[in-house]
């Protein structure tokens, strides 16, 4: 722990190294905040079985202090999107991760859960969970190996090693809006997209009745 923690901008005189450390607030936060990254305790489709046997005691994702899988998203730090995500499902991902406090990470795990894999620009399947959230670490594979995910979850470690609390999101002033929920109709409909799916709806319909635009009216 020393050696991760100690700081080489200084040195520690011979007769004192072993006793003493010299670091700074950044890498201690850091340090703990990495060595105990609580997932959120659920599954989509066939990585789930993969992230399930990381925990098992072949892979022993304990190493990592991320063996402690909450059902609850108000107790965890990591949302492991684990498999297909399908647009009925998409809401529920999106509430999930909003009720999860700061910080809190977002790990697309596979093919599908990066960009839709095999069913991309299916009808009931959402190209990359990216589009509704933020990710933070990519896991190709389909399905990605227990080994694929250690390191991807090796590789979220190195990111928040490198973070600082100068410029961390979750002490700004000004607290960040909750994603919208996305609307599950007759399509996935993100309310951000509102204005855009109405103008779109408009230019149609006048086209079909050959109506001519304001900006034409006017000119």
């Amino acid at each position: 722990m020393s050696d991760e923690l100690n700081s080489p901008q200084y040195d520690v005189p011979p007769e004192m190294q072993g006793q003493i450390a010299i670091t700074t607030l950044d890498k201690i936060y850091n340090w703990s905040r990495r060595s105990s990254v609580w997932p959120m305790f659920f599954g989509l489709a066939c990585c789930a079985i993969e992230m399930i046997a990381t925990a098992t005691s072949r892979f022993d994702i304990a190493r990592f202090g991320m063996e402690v899988m909450r059902p609850s998203p108000r107790q965890t730090d990591l949302l492991l999107v684990s498999g297909t995500v399908t647009k009925k499902m998409i809401p529920q991902i999106v509430r999930l991760y909003n009720q999860m406090p700061e910080p809190k990470y977002v790990v697309a795990m596979g093919a599908c859960a990066s960009g839709g894999g095999p069913f991309k620009e299916g009808y009931n399947v959402v190209s990359g969970i990216d589009n509704y959230i933020p990710v933070d670490v990519y896991i190709p594979g389909c399905p990605p190996t227990p080994q694929a995910l250690l390191h991807g979850l090796i590789t979220l470690q190195k990111k928040i090693d490198k973070q600082t609390l100068k410029t961390a999101r979750w002490y700004d002033k000004e607290s960040e809006a909750a994603i919208p929920v996305p609307v599950f109709g007759p399509d996935i409909m993100d309310p951000r997209d509102y204005e855009a799916i109405k103008l779109h709806a408009q230019e149609k319909l006048q086209a079909e009745l050959n109506i001519p635009s304001p900006e034409v009216e006017q000119g």
